[in-house]
């Protein structure tokens, strides 16, 4: 436990040099009186404070004692206070747990007895600090592959979770390099299907004479080069998920056939008779704008009314409060972690860089972008130049000026806790405001810690 700070609050000197030398394993830090130890509490967070009732001016009473207690737990609820009472002072003792003390002991003091107390406290406080950091993982870390900080994306991930129980056919919409697949991948990993397949097939990669036989498959002889019997990828999606991606540009001739699947949960492979029943649950997305395909004449509007039964909609990474950083930190670990590389972080040059880029590429752009800069900078921190971007400021649509602060406090409190890896002690140090008015915000904005 060396190195793990302990405040001393006890305006006895004796006692103090006493206490400072039976804990000298740990970073022992001492106060005399109320302001000196809101003072070390502020700039220390200590794990584990002893606190004497009779403090000035109140010696010989406890009241001073009392408002030090209340306003150590206000600035530090983590931190795990012993309250130190004079010899069969029970009443205060109790009293002191009622306002959120973790234990009490009781004068005179013995130094062996009192260890235990201390180190048992410090062994609660580190359970605990991991349970936090769980959590602090679950707020970057919302839903499996999604890297998110931001109300936005975690309103999405809520839905996520929401749908995965049901067989709902769900459309996603978001612009390219938004993570469509991966929100589709995290749909199937929560869902009763997360044990079979994930079939997915991209309408635009595949040229559309063998796009049907790809999701179809067919039959041996359906045409010249058929030697055998193939599957098509609905079949090999059965029990599980198949993700139809791009399926704005799916052939306007192929779509009567996907209807027609999507209604019956039947397949006839191409040159086959037989109707084969597939049980999958189909998840499609598209960037696209499909009401606009639909009044073009290039996307079936029944087909539409079939595939949105359930719609979710990716914003994109500049729509995203505070979720840039969150991102290119992610990736900045992920890729010195690979390629061994000693780059400790981003310089404020850079962070204001991609803060104002629009990301048109979203979050395959920045994670490209951060790869590319592990690769060429020469460290310590990366900075703009090595992610290659311009200059400039983002423009924003003016609206009110309430929802303009609102956006700019919510922007402000996710960077500040994406800084500090989901601390809320820093990140209230760092926004200079309290802990209650930041657990305040926090529930304002649905922000999760």
């Amino acid at each position: 436990m060396t190195g793990q700070t302990l405040l001393i609050v006890e305006d006895d000197p004796g006692l103090q040099s006493q206490l400072r030398w039976n804990f000298d394993q740990y970073k022992v830090q001492v106060a005399d009186d109320r302001e000196s130890a809101i003072a070390a509490i502020r700039k220390s967070v200590p794990a584990v404070v002893t606190l004497d009732l009779g403090l000035p001016p109140d010696p010989g009473g406890v009241s001073e004692g009392f408002r030090t207690l209340q306003e150590i737990l206000a600035e530090t609820p983590f931190s795990k206070v012993i309250v130190i009472t004079g010899n069969n002072d029970t009443h205060n003792a109790v009293k002191s747990i009622g306002l959120g003390a973790y234990d009490f002991y009781q004068k005179p003091i013995e130094p062996e007895i009192l260890s235990l107390v201390v180190k048992r406290a410090f062994r609660v406080f580190e359970l605990e600090e991991e349970n936090r950091s769980l959590a602090r993982q679950h707020f970057a870390y919302p839903l499996r592959g999604i890297i998110a900080a931001s109300t936005e994306m975690h309103e999405v991930c809520r839905t996520i979770e929401r749908l995965a129980p049901t067989d709902v056919t769900t459309l996603i919409l978001g612009e390219s390099g938004t993570g469509k697949e991966v929100l589709a991948h995290a749909l199937h990993a929560l869902s009763p299907r997360a044990n079979g397949p994930f079939v997915a097939v991209n309408c635009a990669a595949i040229p559309e004479n063998l796009l049907e036989s790809e999701l179809f498959g067919h039959e041996k002889g359906a045409f010249t080069g058929a030697d055998k019997q193939v599957k098509g990828k609905f079949e090999l999606a059965e029990g599980g998920t198949f993700f139809l991606d791009e399926i704005g540009d799916i052939p306007l001739a192929l779509q009567p056939k996907l209807l027609r699947f999507l209604q019956e949960r039947v397949i006839e492979r191409i040159g086959g008779r037989k109707e084969i029943s597939v049980d999958v649950r189909v998840v499609c997305a598209t960037h696209q704008d499909i009401q606009k395909l639909i009044e073009q004449g290039r996307f079936r509007e029944d087909l539409y009314y079939r595939i949105n039964a359930m719609v979710v909609s990716i914003p994109a990474v500049r729509e995203r409060s505070g979720d840039i950083q969150v991102l290119a930190k992610a990736f900045l670990a992920r890729y010195v972690e690979q390629m061994k590389s000693k780059l400790t972080g981003f310089s404020e040059t850079a962070i204001a860089a991609m803060e104002c880029y629009s990301w048109p590429g979203n979050v395959r752009e920045l994670e490209s972008r951060v790869k590319r800069a592990v690769i060429m900078s020469n460290g310590p921190l990366i900075d703009a130049e090595d992610l290659m971007l311009p200059g400039g400021k983002p423009s924003e649509k003016i609206t009110s000026l309430r929802e303009i602060r609102d956006s700019a406090e919510r922007q402000a409190i996710c960077q500040a806790l994406s800084e500090c890896n989901g601390n809320v002690s820093k990140a209230a140090e760092l926004l200079e405001i309290t802990r209650p008015t930041l657990y305040s915000l926090l529930t304002k904005y649905r922000l999760k810690i």
